[in-house]
């Protein structure tokens, strides 16, 4: 197992020298006289090499990262009345790889994902990252009741972002970067679904990480979740996860929960007896709600699915209290247009269609024909962990099969999914790290498809203090799944091999 600084989707890679690059200092002042359609720079300054910290308010060096000395160009684009949207683009005053990293936002979160951006600097990529239109990433989600802002949210933005900083990497190289890239999770795979899907020229190659492109069901789906899960204490939650885990996740059968589909363990075997209660067992309406959970919300006049459900193995983290406040938010500023909203009148028939038909052309990429993206060369990475209670693993997992389905045999060429065993939201006991970046360059650059990528358990980040890499195996493209050889320590990728799923598991 190797012991390296990896972070989901980015890695340092080998950087390529040019002697054209002598006189970069002096033209990064030169930027800011640089002539942008509907955009204007506000500085262009050199940042020194320094440390950048991996979490927000922490300056220990070892919670750091080494930076190389770089040309930051701060910019705001204006392509209507409406917007004022932020972007920050940085680039290497030496050893650039000729190639332009675009970053993912999170949630509803406005500001630049400086922190993405850093990890693409440290590789050498000029890379860029926007603020959505706007800054705010606590519970005031109030910009969404204005449309354009919403569509800048929703996908204007990283377009821009993408023309603006495409534009000062020749100004500032007197070059185009050879090969552009776009990485991003969550909310930040949401946009680059909207990328390959509505702008298939920005990107020769995109990483989605449990991409957020079905917005307006998903906010619906964690109301759903909030209002049926809220019978439930956390020991109660706990009692249901360690159930599961007894009936499909023993040392014995692994490869059951490497695809929670495969668990037969229903909520009933924990139902108390006679109608009583006790800290071991599940009451009737707790039952009740569990199987809904796992089913998903669907419309209660016509028992259509709206969304998936949550996996088995992802109860410890299913929302008992509130829902997500951006997600409710939503349904406040948007759907409702009312900010005292009671979240406890939520109606799946009722809101699920309103918040479609005022979100849905902003929001959602759920568009299966990649036609012009396949057809210019364009590759796509897209991942999730089975036990991510945030987003349901399924959506991922159906937006692929949607894909494959209308493309046909092309889907092969250019598109591929890896389900992460026991990986939560980017967390979890499972296999969280890995460098998805890596593999789609070598697919792109060099038409080598990802037949399998190695992941990592890594208990902070490796070559930290206190950190290490504690299991690794391959991650396989879906279908497949990783299956022990029955040989060797389960926590050593050698020991595991990708194969179709064995019904039942193997023993």
């Amino acid at each position: 197992m190797r012991g390296i600084l990896r972070l989901i989707g980015l890695t340092a890679v080998c950087a390529v020298s040019s002697a054209a690059q002598t006189a970069l200092p002096d033209r990064c002042k030169q930027l800011e006289s640089l002539d942008l359609p509907n955009g204007r720079i506000g500085a262009a300054v050199i940042v020194p090499a320094a440390a950048f910290p991996l979490r927000s308010g922490v300056t220990d060096a070892s919670a750091s990262i080494d930076l190389p000395a770089y040309c930051r160009v701060t910019l705001t684009t204006r392509p209507n009345a409406d917007s004022d949207i932020g972007v920050e683009v940085w680039m290497p005053l030496a050893e650039w790889n000729e190639k332009f990293l675009g970053t993912g936002n999170v949630n509803w979160c406005g500001g630049v994902n400086q922190l993405q951006m850093a990890l693409g600097l440290r590789g050498h990529y000029a890379t860029a990252g926007t603020d959505r239109g706007h800054n705010s990433c606590d519970v005031d989600s109030s910009f969404s009741a204005r449309s354009d802002k919403l569509a800048n949210f929703g996908f204007r933005a990283v377009h821009e972002m993408t023309v603006m900083a495409k534009a000062l990497v020749m100004a500032y190289y007197v070059r185009p970067p050879k090969r552009s890239y776009f990485t991003g999770g969550s909310s930040g795979g949401g946009e680059a679904l909207m990328e390959v899907q509505r702008y298939p020229e920005d990107y020769d190659g995109a990483v989605a990480g449990a991409p957020t492109n079905n917005w307006t069901r998903l906010m619906a789906a964690s109301v759903f979740n909030s209002q049926t899960a809220s019978v439930f204490s956390r020991d109660k939650l706990r009692v249901l996860h360690e159930a599961v885990l007894a009936a499909c996740d023993s040392p014995d059968q692994i490869g059951l929960l490497d695809d929670p589909r495969q668990c037969r363990f229903e909520p009933e075997a924990l139902l108390c007896p006679s109608n009583s209660d006790s800290p071991k067992c599940l009451t009737q309406t707790q039952v009740d709600a569990a199987r809904k959970v796992y089913t998903g919300p669907t419309d209660p006049r016509t028992g259509v699915a709206l969304y998936p459900g949550l996996e088995r193995g992802s109860e410890l983290e299913w929302p008992i209290r509130n829902p997500n406040q951006n997600h409710l938010d939503y349904f406040r500023y948007v759907v409702h247009e009312n900010p005292k909203w009671d979240w406890q009148t939520f109606d799946l028939s009722r809101d699920v269609a309103i918040a479609d038909k005022k979100g849905e052309e902003a929001l959602n990429a759920v568009d299966p024909d990649l036609t012009r993206f396949a057809n210019r060369g364009g590759k796509l990475i897209l991942f999730h962990g089975w036990e991510d209670a945030a987003l349901a693993p399924r959506n991922t997992v159906n937006y692929f099969e949607s894909v494959s389905a209308t493309m046909g045999k092309q889907a092969s060429d250019f598109i591929r999914l890896f389900m992460v065993p026991r990986m939560s939201h980017f967390a979890g006991r499972g296999t969280h790290q890995f460098n998805a970046l890596a593999a789609l360059e070598r697919w792109v650059e060099a038409g080598i498809a990802p037949e399998k990528v190695m992941a990592q358990h890594v208990t902070g980040i490796v070559g930290l203090n206190g950190t290490g890499v504690t299991m690794e195996r391959p991650l396989c493209p879906y279908p497949q799944i990783a299956l022990w050889n029955r040989t060797g320590s389960r926590n050593d990728a050698v020991n595991f091999e990708c194969a179709l799923p064995v019904a039942g598991g193997r023993k």
